[in-house]
Parts: structure tokens; C-alpha cells; sequence
């Protein structure tokens, strides 16, 4: 049986993923929506050609981690410092009272409980899907992109960071945050010994195995990446907040021309061989079948796309003075993009620890996997119709 093989199949979907994205349509669908549909497709809910168990399991976990690494590694503070950081941090705060309120409503509904869960999860920004849309239509370096990408920023590090700390069950909330505060103090040193203290001789060895079969950078890139796990597990986070750090120093480190070559390896690896074990793998482990299983859960799944554009796309009211008024609406769709990856993380470790019933994890999914089709589909209609360009002397 050709169950039995799942990593066939895993990268078959991979393959077929960007050449569906190719065929020309009215509006482009992003290839991870494409990646989990199509693990949808594969998975035992539907031709049960792939199990989520054993081997797919443990590189899910990989793949998961390894995206939450690609996305710290994708952070540049320089691009958005001064008024677009200062806006989107003050929205993202609008946006948790907003959640809070939402999910206050939602908590009245039987079995819509781990409160906390779902307004991170509500909470969230795609960024990694928003950048490459972004930079596909000259959008990224406006002052219009750099909002966007402030925005889609503090969506990504607000719901991580408050994940790690108050999900944790190891120690008291007190606890974490002095844990918090030490782990980021160590994040900051490797930052900074890995910008500033690059020794000739070091570099030159690096470099000299940087194309040999030794692969030396990569796998001390590696290696830093297992030693954050583990700090961030035995400090009581999860250990995607220590993926996360890991890829904000290897980010930071290798900016510039001297880490371009690091920085594509990992791509290489990152993109081709474990991003497909993650998407891929959450259609695989998504029951589709609970999503129809009653009313109340098929009804969510709706519910929650509108929660999603209403709890991150309200803050755009911060913004007036600053974005033109043609771009609001695109602005307001492409922050509640939420982040897949993210979602996933929530609700696997919802699901895990038994605060999450599988049926909300599944709508939770099923409507970010909505959102990231409709709301950058929508936004990049709008303003490619409008034309619009934000004016150079939009205050930053």
C-alpha cells in the first residue's frame, strides 16, 4: 500500500503546491493555503494516502519550529523603527482588548473555552504570507509597505512572546517573567556577539567551509537553534519561542553580503524540505469532518474570518493622517491576514494540554485558512485597482 509511504506523498504536494499557484488566474492564492489544502486532500479524512502518526509527527514538530526560525530570521527592526513600530504596537493593544471583548462573547457558546488560546489566536499577522505579496507588487518599500510590515511584525512577536509566557505551566506567571526577562538579555548578547565580534581568522574558516561537504556555518546555525530549544524549554516556554529567538540572531547576524550565502543555505533547507512536513502536515492532521460535525462548529469557521478582520483590521483607525484614506481598507485586510503557523502552534498546544476542544481547533483553522485566501486576494485587488502610492512626506 502506498499509504505506508508518506514522504512521497508529502513532497508530491510540495511539487504540485507552486505549479497550481502558477495557473493564471484572477487573483493568486498562496502556496501554503495550496500546501495544507492539498495535505487536506491526501490525508486519511479524505484519500487516506498519508497518517499523522510516527515519522510525520516528528517532522511536523521539525517543520514547525524551523518556520518560526525563517520568520525571526525575516525581522529587520531598522525597517520599521520611529512611527511605524510606535502605531503597530499601539494596535496590536487594540487588538488584544478587542480579542478579550470577542472572546468574552465567544465563551458563552458550549465548548468555545481556553479564552487566552483564541485571542492570541485572533491576535495574529501573517507576515510571512504578506512580504512576499508585498514585494511581488513594489509595495514593501513604500511608506505604505513599512506600515504594513510594523504591523504584520508586532503580529507575529506580540502572540509568541505572550504564548511563552503565560501558556507556560512550569512556574508562576512572576516566575516567567523574570525567566522572560533573562532569556531576551541572552538573546540580546548573541545578537550582539554574533553582529560585532567576527574575528578574521573565524570568518576565514567559516568561509572555507562554507562549500565543502562540512557545511560548518549551517551546522553551527543548527546547533545554536537545538541550544535555544532546549534554554527555552528547561525556562518553562515553549519551544517555539526559542525557534523564534534563534532566528531573530541568526537574522541579525548574518545581515549584509558576508551572510547572504548562510542565509540562502538555510532558506534551502527550511523552504525544500521541512516547510512542506509543516503545512503539508496540517492538512494531513486537519479533521475536515469535525468542521461539519454540527451547526455550531460549522457555523465558527465564518465567525471567526469576521473576528479575525475585526479584531486586527480596527486598528487602522490609528492610523489616519498617516495612510491615505484608499488604503485603509486594503491596510485593514492585510493586518488581520492572520499567521497559520502561529495558529497551528495555539491550537496543537490547546489540544495537547486538553484546554482546546478539537472542534474549535479545527474551525480556529479553518477560518484562518479562509482568511489567508480572502484577505490579501481582496487587499491587492484594491489597490492595484487604485493605484494608489502613499506620499513621500507621510510622516515615519
Amino acid at each position: 500500500m502506498l499509504v505506508g509511504h508518506p514522504v512521497f506523498w508529502i513532497l508530491a504536494a510540495a511539487v504540485l503546491a507552486p505549479l497550481l499557484a502558477e495557473i493564471p488566474l484572477s487573483f493568486k492564492v498562496p502556496v501554503v493555503v495550496l500546501e495544507v489544502l492539498l495535505g487536506i486532500v491526501i490525508g486519511p479524512h479524505v484519500l487516506n494516502l498519508v497518517q499523522f502518526d510516527g515519522f510525520v509527527v516528528t517532522m511536523f514538530g521539525i517543520g514547525m519550529a524551523t518556520t518560526l526560525l525563517m520568520a525571526g530570521m525575516d525581522l529587520d527592526f531598522s525597517e520599521i523603527k520611529g512611527r511605524p513600530l510606535i502605531l503597530a504596537v499601539g494596535g496590536w493593544i487594540v487588538s488584544v482588548l478587542l480579542g478579550v471583548t470577542v472572546v468574552g462573547l465567544l465563551h458563552a457558546i458550549p465548548r468555545v473555552h481556553a479564552p487566552l488560546m483564541v485571542t492570541l489566536a485572533m491576535c495574529t499577522t501573517g507576515l510571512g504570507v504578506l512580504i512576499p505579496i508585498f514585494r511581488d507588487s513594489d509595495q514593501l518599500r513604500t511608506a505604505f509597505g513599512r506600515f504594513v510590515l510594523a504591523s504584520g511584525t508586532v503580529g507575529e512577536v506580540g502572540p509568541i512572546v505572550a504564548m511563552s509566557l503565560l501558556l507556560s505551566q512550569h512556574y508562576s506567571t512572576w516566575q516567567e517573567g523574570g525567566f522572560l526577562l533573562a532569556f531576551l538579555a541572552i538573546v540580546a548578547i548573541a545578537i550582539a556577539v554574533g553582529v560585532s565580534a567576527r574575528p578574521p581568522k573565524i570568518l576565514a574558516m567559516l568561509n572555507r567551509h562554507m562549500h565543502k561537504s562540512t557545511q560548518l556555518p549551517l551546522r553551527i546555525a543548527m546547533l545554536m537553534l537545538a541550544a535555544l530549544l532546549l534554554l527555552a524549554d528547561k525556562f518553562g516556554f515553549d519551544s517555539i519561542f526559542g525557534a523564534f529567538a534563534g532566528g531573530m540572531i541568526l537574522g541579525q547576524a548574518t545581515r549584509g553580503e558576508g551572510g547572504k550565502a548562510l542565509r540562502e543555505k538555510m532558506e534551502t533547507i527550511s523552504f525544500g524540505w521541512f516547510y512542506p512536513f509543516f503545512f503539508v502536515g496540517t492538512g494531513i492532521k486537519f479533521d475536515i469532518a469535525a468542521l461539519g460535525q454540527d451547526l455550531t462548529t460549522m457555523l465558527l469557521v465564518p465567525t471567526f474570518t469576521v473576528f479575525f478582520l475585526l479584531v486586527r483590521g480596527a486598528p487602522v483607525l490609528l492610523y489616519s493622517g498617516h495612510i491615505d484614506a484608499a488604503q485603509r481598507l486594503p491596510f485593514a485586510l492585510s493586518s488581520a491576514v492572520p499567521s497559520l503557523s502561529i495558529i497551528v502552534v495555539i491550537t496543537e498546544i490547546g489540544v495537547r494540554a486538553k484546554s482546546m476542544n478539537p472542534d474549535i481547533a479545527a474551525a480556529l483553522i479553518g477560518a484562518a485558512l479562509l482568511s489567508v485566501l480572502l484577505f490579501p486576494t481582496i487587499a491587492s485587488s484594491l489597490l492595484s485597482r487604485s493605484a494608489v502610492r502613499a506620499p513621500n512626506g507621510v510622516p515615519m
